[in-house]
């Protein structure tokens, strides 16, 4: 009797186990997406040139793999894209940086949204060193140390890599009373030179700025800063 109903239990266990995969069926088509690259180098480029790159994105899925969204982190990176992509093929992702968008090291991230079960969301990532169409020689801050008496000057050199003439329409500074401010053209319309002379014959702390006005649109003012510290002239010996 109890090996009659042992039999029973295993059979019943086995048509409920067929059952089960019977009624399955075989697994749902999907979706796969495979990026073959999710980063850009653009390297050295200048402020100004507009930045395209395309990324290619291949469905090695059994069903079509939609692009639901994209979502970049910056206002500047626009984008153009296939919505739809069918099994084994293979579709693009444009991302433009539009110019005047990256100065110094950069890096644009955009998010892409899918019906990829495995894989929803991608990043992909835009980045190198950006160059400034006019350069500030040394340095955009001029600091003055040292004692009365002292002789304190300084040159700034603005060297353009427009496509066009730069014109150095004017220049003026909040601190006349202080500085001394000379332009010179160097090269006529590529390289301007500042020369920035301290007249203060006092001790004491200043801070002020001067500003260029250009002919370009893009950058219709230039700006150096000045900070000094006049110490007082040392006591003389009896």
């Amino acid at each position: 009797m109890f090996k009659i109903v042992l039999v029973l239990l295993r059979t019943g266990v086995f048509l409920m186990l067929a059952g089960l995969l019977l009624t399955a069926g075989p697994a749902a088509a999907a979706p796969r997406a495979e990026v073959p690259e999710t980063t850009h180098d653009f390297g050295k480029v200048y402020e100004d040139k507009e930045l395209v790159h395309t990324f290619t994105i291949t469905n090695t899925g059994e069903a079509p793999l939609h692009i639901k969204g994209i979502d970049p982190d910056c206002s500047c990176t626009a984008a153009d894209y296939d919505r739809q992509i069918p099994p084994q093929g293979q579709g693009k992702i444009t991302l433009t940086i539009a110019p005047y968008s990256v100065l110094k090291m950069f890096a644009k991230h955009t998010k892409v949204f899918l019906n990829d079960p495995q894989r929803p969301e991608v990043t992909l990532t835009m980045q190198g060193w950006g160059l400034p169409m006019i350069d500030i020689e040394p340095h955009h801050i001029v600091r003055f140390e040292g004692k009365v008496g002292g002789e304190f000057k300084a040159r700034v050199r603005f060297v353009s890599h427009l496509n066009r003439p730069l014109e150095i329409k004017q220049v003026s500074t909040n601190i006349a009373q202080d500085i001394e401010v000379t332009l010179t053209p160097e090269v006529p319309g590529k390289i301007y030179v500042l020369e920035v002379k301290n007249k203060r014959q006092e001790p004491g702390r200043y801070a002020g700025k001067i500003e260029l006005q250009t002919n370009d649109s893009q950058k219709p003012r230039l700006m150096v800063r000045v900070f000094a510290d006049i110490a007082p002239a040392p006591a003389a010996k009896p």
